[in-house]
């Protein structure tokens, strides 16, 4: 599980495809005190494994379904990517629990300064695989955040300056591509409704 609080901002050292698979070399920076083969860290809101550890760099593999459902299918060396690691038992729980587990890719559809915040639009999937409530929260890339002025496909969300500056959406343009989670709570009250369960 994680908070959708971002710890650290890196890039991809290299990506190669293994098979129908790719494998992703990422530079944890200050993350790395502490991580160990098996642990789980989200990257840009997909929750991977450590696969393997070479000097600051972890290795994570990511499988056909995570590629086909999130954006990690159109990362490349260099791409930057929010990271956190899971939550321990005892932590402080700053955003939503969040799974780590994307529902669809969406696009960030419009953004504008709105005080001293920014006002991002989401459009979100057609396929209807994420779904919003107003004042709900939302995983954007990771960041948890909170949905409001929710009409059909779009959503919008706020946007303070510390995020901005501490993660990816600070150098977010309408159209981006970014992966969505919806919140755990409504994902299933959605599927005791619709007969999912």
């Amino acid at each position: 599980m994680f908070t959708g609080i971002i710890e650290h901002v890196s890039t991809l050292s290299a990506v190669s495809a293994q098979g129908a698979d790719r494998m992703l070399q990422i530079d944890l920076g200050p993350l790395l005190e502490g991580t160990r083969l098996g642990d789980s860290i989200a990257v840009n809101g997909i929750c991977l494994t450590v696969a393997k550890l070479e000097g600051r760099n972890a290795f994570f593999q990511a499988g056909a379904e995570t590629l086909r459902k999130s954006t990690a299918g159109q990362w490349r060396t260099g791409s930057r990517v929010n990271l956190e690691r899971a939550l321990a038992l005892g932590d402080r729980l700053g955003g939503h629990m969040v799974s780590g587990h994307v529902d669809g890719i969406g696009r960030i559809h419009a953004r504008r300064p709105e005080g001293k915040s920014e006002r991002f639009e989401i459009l979100l999937p057609e396929d209807g695989s994420v779904r919003v409530v107003e004042k709900g929260s939302i995983t954007v890339d990771g960041i948890s955040l909170t949905t409001w002025e929710c009409s059909g496909r779009r959503c919008a969300i706020s946007v303070i300056q510390h995020t901005l500056a501490h993660t990816t959406l600070g150098q977010a343009r309408p159209g981006t591509a970014v992966n969505l989670e919806q919140d755990l709570i409504g994902r299933w009250v959605a599927a005791m409704v619709t007969g999912g369960v």
